[in-house]
């Protein structure tokens, strides 16, 4: 199994890295050949190379190490450090003879092409996927699931009215909390709790917790406010059996009260298959009617205890134009929050180890996300476009910020930096990329075979015979 795992990441991460790379190598080919520069070689992918073909004045490669990519332009001292040019006079198609202004729009052209991407990814999520209106709780009360962020480090308690987050009136359907506004502190929330108006803060290292403690819920911290509304019955299944409905909201399990959708799902999971006495009420023509019925819990094929019903969000279907301002927020809100998270774990507000990962651990998230959906692979992509982007404007020696810092430079001062000098800035910056990327790797390796828990033994496999039903109905 764990074959086909590794099989499953490469054919996933290989082509979504082989996309990221050519867009943004793109981006520089097309702005040198629109302002008439000539390009020597576009490369994707590092030596050993498997094809090789010269078209015009270009030869294209194809490495096999699919890590990265770069566009050869004449005149231009880049990563490869080849300066041959520099015993001859300035050539007109040279990077060299050009203008500033043009060098710098073909510096930038590649960062450019992944924001663009992004913003079309989620354009297309957006208009094709549509959105969800949430199903919750009508006095906005919530569940607090133990051991979690919500819970731990916010205080926030089962049965707290959510009024505000970050000083935004809460609306389930509204997305108050932004990605940026969850790494970028400041994450406050309002709550009412048996009539007392309370102000709650978030924490200051909440990246590295949302790593260290169980991550699920709105945005990861532990908090959910599904009703126990029915909108699915499995048909066949105890539910439907002792005459539950579409519609039906349970509002007792054993003479237990339940307000919320994990309780249910709680007492249900751990009731042993033991029969269950569960009192719902039913609307009817305005007209509420409480029923209790008695249901026998069955095993699924994940050796669960489940009786066949299911909650889920209501189908929004989103217009090109709202899709527009959906992708245009999206990528804004990305990468700020992604920008902001670099600079809290730079500046040591956020553990490096926990919150920085390489090839390795982009390859597993990539291939769990394909694993889940289209949308969810694609979305992934996006944001993977928007990290490439901002790293790659960073102001060090052989990326494109550091490309960049030498163009302003000149700007300022009137002259290139000595040609010796962006040499040594570009091999420096090598190295210092060498040791970062070793440094990921390593990480990345360190946190597979490691854990934060105390070591437990191994559990055997659980063993049950039943018929396959759908896993996430209870």
């Amino acid at each position: 199994m764990l074959l086909v795992d590794i099989l499953w990441i490469l054919f996933t991460f290989i082509p979504a890295l082989i996309i990221l790379v050519f867009v943004h190598e793109l981006g520089h080919f097309w702005a040198a050949r629109i302002f008439g520069m000539r390009v020597d070689r576009f490369s994707i992918g590092f030596p050993p190379n498997v094809l090789k073909k010269q078209y015009g004045q270009t030869e294209y490669v194809l490495g096999l190490t699919p890590l990265g990519g770069y566009v050869k332009i004449a005149g231009m001292v880049d990563e490869s450090l080849d300066m041959e040019f520099n015993s001859s006079e300035p050539q007109p198609d040279e990077y060299r003879s050009k203008p500033l202004w043009q060098r710098m729009v073909v510096i930038t052209a590649g960062v450019f092409m992944n924001i663009v991407l992004a913003f079309v990814i989620f354009f297309c999520i957006s208009w094709a996927d549509g959105g969800f209106r949430k199903a919750h709780t009508e006095d906005m009360s919530i569940f607090v699931a133990d051991s979690t962020v919500a819970a731990l480090d916010i205080g926030l308690q089962t049965g707290d009215q959510l009024i505000a987050i970050s000083g935004k009136p809460f609306d389930p359907n509204d997305s108050p909390i932004s990605f940026s506004s969850l790494v970028s502190g400041g994450l406050t929330f309002e709550v009412e709790r048996r009539g007392q108006r309370l102000f709650l803060e978030g924490p200051e290292n909440i990246m590295t917790r949302l790593q260290e403690l169980p991550n699920d819920g709105y945005f990861g911290l532990g908090i959910y406010y599904t009703p126990t509304v029915l909108t699915q019955i499995i048909a066949d299944m105890p539910a439907q059996k002792a005459g539950l409905k579409v519609g039906d909201e349970i509002v007792q399990i054993n003479q237990v009260p339940v307000r919320y959708w994990q309780e249910v799902t709680e007492m249900i999971q751990h009731s042993n298959g033991d029969s269950l006495e569960i009192k719902y009420i039913r609307q009817s023509e305005q007209i509420s009617t409480e029923y209790t019925a008695t249901v026998v819990p069955e095993m699924d094929i994940n050796c669960m205890y489940v009786i066949g019903i299911g909650t889920k969000d209501t189908q929004v279907d989103y217009g090109p134009f709202e899709s527009l301002g959906n992708a245009w927020y999206k990528t804004w809100d990305t990468t700020f929050g992604i920008t902001t998270s670099l600079w809290r774990i730079a500046i040591g507000k956020e553990s490096v180890r926990d919150n920085l990962g390489g090839p390795i651990a982009v390859a597993n998230v990539i291939g769990e996300a394909a694993s889940r959906g289209a949308d969810i692979f694609w979305g992934i992509v996006a944001i993977l476009s928007l990290t490439l982007a901002i790293i790659n404007i960073l102001p060090i020696p052989v990326l494109d910020g550091g490309h960049l810092a030498f163009l302003f430079y000149e700007l300022f001062v009137g002259k290139e930096p000595p040609l010796k000098v962006r040499v040594i800035l570009q091999q420096v910056g090598m190295v210092i990329l060498l040791v970062f990327m070793t440094f990921l790797i390593t990480n990345d390796i360190l946190r597979s075979f490691s854990s934060r828990d105390e070591p437990t033994l191994p559990e055997p496999p659980p063993t049950c015979y039943v018929e396959e039903i759908d896993a996430e109905i209870q």
